[in-house]
């Protein structure tokens, strides 16, 4: 697989670079990613890696320009890479008539439904395909030390996914994640168009593995997670939210924190960012 670097610019100790590659797990669509480099990173001495995943309507760029990680990576010594949040181009019907389903809203999943199956595949890009590309391209990136965060949609992805898989992150964290997707609107939207589900349980059987607080439930041993949420968000008031589903299962080695009055948007991002960014460096540089 080769890299087409898109741009580069200097930031922090390091650089900001954007590339774009053909990716398999999204049908063949092009898809871009942002990657910061701390001037410690070399190919003979690679450094720990985060992983930010933007929300709703967001793409590659969003999280690297607003979201204020990237002083803090640099001093830790930490890469962080941008993934886009949704194939672009796809040529799906209806893809780009509702900002919640569609591109800029990939799910983070495997989308199993014909009508979105060959191109929707987020979860497989940022998991698998991602990770194998950066490798093969010798960045200087070790991804034995791998840490996930996100927001909102992005805040769900990080968490499922590293609920999903255990041992593979050494910890995850989330601002206003949607953290009990397949009981709340966005979830069910999300779920019921790109999920096939065969099964006739209230929620589908097929949804539970990609909701946070069903695997959370089901987690062996004691995971390393950070949840801030902000007390004004408008959509932890719509009931998007429901960060009350995982503290109330009260399980040691999760944070929920709630921010008196923080909102939704990358100002709340933005402020708690460099703690995340701690947060994660405990585990990374363990």
């Amino acid at each position: 697989m080769t890299l087409e670097k898109v741009s580069s610019n200097r930031v922090s100790t390091g650089y900001l670079t954007k590339y774009k590659f053909p990716s398999t797990s999204l049908g063949g669509l092009s898809t871009q990613f942002n990657i910061f480099l701390p001037s410690s990173a070399s190919a003979s001495s690679p450094v720990p890696v985060l992983f930010y995943l933007a929300g709703l309507t967001c793409n590659e760029d969003t999280g690297a320009q607003k979201g204020g990680l990237l002083n803090t990576a640099g001093k830790e010594g930490i890469a962080v890479v941008f993934p886009d949040t949704s194939p672009r181009g796809a040529g799906v019907e209806g893809e780009d008539d509702d900002w919640q389903l569609g591109t800029g809203a990939g799910f983070y999943l495997i989308a199993t439904a014909e009508k979105w199956k060959k191109h929707y595949n987020m979860y497989d890009l940022v998991v698998k395909e991602l990770p194998e590309v950066i490798k093969e391209a010798n960045l200087g990136v070790d991804f034995s030390r791998w840490s996930i965060t996100g927001h909102s949609m992005g805040g769900h992805g990080a968490l499922s996914i590293y609920l999903k898989n255990p041992g593979l992150f050494k910890s995850a964290s989330a601002f206003a994640p949607a953290c009990n997707p397949s009981r709340t609107p966005w979830g069910i939207n999300a779920f019921t168009n790109y999920l096939d589900a065969k099964t006739r349980s209230s929620p589908p059987s097929e949804w539970l593995p990609y909701d946070s607080t069903h695997l959370l439930q089901n987690y062996q041993g004691e995971p390393n997670i950070l949840i801030d949420v902000g007390t004004e968000d408008d959509f932890l008031k719509k009931g998007q939210l429901e960060p009350q589903a995982i503290s109330g299962l009260n399980k040691k080695g999760v944070e929920v924190r709630m921010q008196d009055g923080f909102d939704h948007s990358y100002y709340f991002i933005s402020t708690f960012a460099p703690e995340h960014v701690e947060y994660h460096a405990k585990f990374l540089k363990a």
